[in-house]
């Protein structure tokens, strides 16, 4: 599982020495596979006494950021793995020119494929001075990625359980059409000479059980005196049961469905208009939902792209109020990013505690088995560090 860490050292003699050491001791083992700079911009530090305010509003706002596009993720999947095709692509850096391959990938492939592309966006990090201008100050930085992360948030709560609704409202009316013999659509069976309907008889049909056969053949005649006699035929059956008709009087349909009801036979409503009215439903409803996927879809991917990119600037803020705090001013530190996984988390660790010791002795690893380096109560390291996680882009 790859994961990255953006940590900060200061530019003093030792460090930057430090650096090009661990850049060596990279590229000779397998600790990480890759070490960058990180570019970050001049931001306006304002006063000193403020940025331990922001810097816990950041903090509560990574919290909030990670859990949005977590959700996002995962209604993604849901709702991709219920088609068989994935629409179009959605990358991180809003380059849709890869739809037409992407519309014939299945779900993991697309996932990958997304998965590349936010981490080329996090390697080639450039800060978006449009969206986010670095003359503001931090507090409105920290502000404009707030609004944007709690619009997503709503807005997915809201497209969710619209989708949702339409999804669950077709699949409760296929499941009642194609379900047991009292609900299910017998319009492929059903003739309209089946059904008898004049101005004093009418036919109904009569759901019996297997078992029951004989008994409804024996019985059904003497239900109500105003059962035409041998008028019953079977229409349909499948394991349960079968559907029978049998043609009676109007005037004694309460009467032979009470009767009925006590020898467990059971008698279902039915007309070719239902049947129609109900599939003209489904396929209204099978439309809608089709048409809804594809708006829910491109939502989906579009706005968890965005919000990720919003939550690396957020990563970028934090690592520049924290170097601040941290080393003091002037502004003077490096920002490195750092891709490896967990199995070598341990040993990355040891060697970046080793080589930035210089930076506070008395820092020390208390818990190497933490999953989120830097930011566990239980670790304080030498040096700044954050944890960027891309394991919501893996099937599980």
């Amino acid at each position: 599982m790859t994961d990255f860490w953006l940590i900060s050292v200061p530019l003093d003699k030792t460090s930057l020495t430090s650096v090009e050491k661990l850049k060596r001791t990279i590229a000779k083992t397998n600790l990480a596979s890759s070490c960058c700079k990180f570019s970050i911009p001049d931001l306006k530090v304002g006063v000193l006494d403020s940025l331990l305010s922001v810097s816990d509003d950041l903090s509560k706002l990574d919290t909030l950021t990670e859990s949005v596009i977590k959700k996002t993720c995962q209604c993604m999947k849901e709702v991709l793995e219920s088609s068989d095709k994935v629409l179009e692509n959605a990358l991180a850096n809003g380059d849709h020119s890869k739809n037409q391959r992407a519309a014939l990938s299945p779900l993991k492939a697309y996932l990958k494929s997304l998965r590349v592309d936010l981490m080329n966006f996090m390697i080639k990090f450039q800060w978006d001075k449009a969206k986010y201008p670095t003359s503001l100050p931090l507090s409105s930085l920290a502000e404009i990625i707030n609004k944007e992360v709690s619009q997503v948030e709503a807005e997915l709560k809201s497209r969710s359980a619209a989708y949702n609704s339409v999804k669950a409202s077709l699949q409760n009316l296929e499941h009642k059409l194609d379900g047991n013999l009292q609900t299910c659509s017998l319009n492929d069976v059903m003739r309209k000479e089946d059904l008898v309907v004049s101005e004093y008889l009418t036919t109904l049909l009569v759901v019996v059980a297997r078992g029951s056969y004989s008994q409804w053949e024996r019985s059904y005649e003497s239900l109500s005196k105003f059962v035409v006699p041998r008028s019953s035929r079977k229409l349909y059956e499948n394991g349960e049961g079968g559907v029978f008709s049998v043609t009676l009087f109007k005037r004694a349909v309460c009467e032979f469905k009470a009767k009925a009801q006590e020898s467990k036979f059971f008698v279902r409503d039915y007309s070719f208009d239902l049947e129609e009215q109900k599939q003209r439903e489904i396929t209204q409803l099978s439309f809608h939902k089709k048409e809804q996927y594809g708006i829910f879809v491109r939502w989906l991917k579009v706005n968890f792209s965005e919000v990720f990119v919003a939550w690396i600037h957020l990563k970028a803020l934090r690592v520049f109020v924290e170097s601040v705090l941290r080393y003091g001013l002037p502004v003077n530190y490096q920002a490195l990013l750092l891709q490896t996984d967990r199995k070598h988390s341990k040993k990355l660790k040891e060697e970046l505690a080793s080589l930035f010791v210089h930076l506070d002795p008395t820092a020390s690893i208390t818990d190497v088995s933490c999953d989120i380096p830097g930011l566990c109560q239980q670790e304080y390291f030498s040096y700044i560090c954050f944890h960027i996680s891309t394991n919501v882009l893996d099937i599980s």
